[in-house]
């Protein structure tokens, strides 16, 4: 029961944004920008684990790795507007910002960051 509230809560989130953003772009964006999916995924880790350390790690690392996920949000509206399809715009923006994970994982790795 505790796994489905879980996953049913979490999909509230999602299909909300989804919903907000038909009406609202600003209003749908504001919702995804907030961490919710980190508030979600620290609450779930405590409440499974009970580990702060566990939820400190987390959050230290979701800070790191949202660095490059904005090249994401970034390149797409570029792409879209000089008229590439979603699909390929979509891939693309994609493509760059697993480049980028890729990236920062080598650098945090180089200054002993796990």
């Amino acid at each position: 029961m505790y796994y489905f509230i879980k996953v049913a809560l979490t999909a509230v989130v999602v299909v909300a944004v989804a919903e907000i953003s038909k009406r609202s772009s600003l209003l749908g964006g504001a919702l995804a920008s907030l961490p919710l999916v980190s508030f979600l995924g620290m609450i779930w880790l405590y409440i499974d684990t009970g580990s702060t350390d566990k939820v400190a790690e987390l959050s230290r690392n979701i800070f790191w790795l949202v660095l490059p996920s904005l090249s994401f949000f970034l390149l797409l509206p570029i792409l879209l507007k000089k008229g590439v399809g979603f699909g390929a715009s979509f891939g693309i923006s994609t493509a760059v910002m697993i480049g980028f994970y890729l990236g920062m994982m080598f650098c945090l790795k180089k200054f002993g960051i796990q």
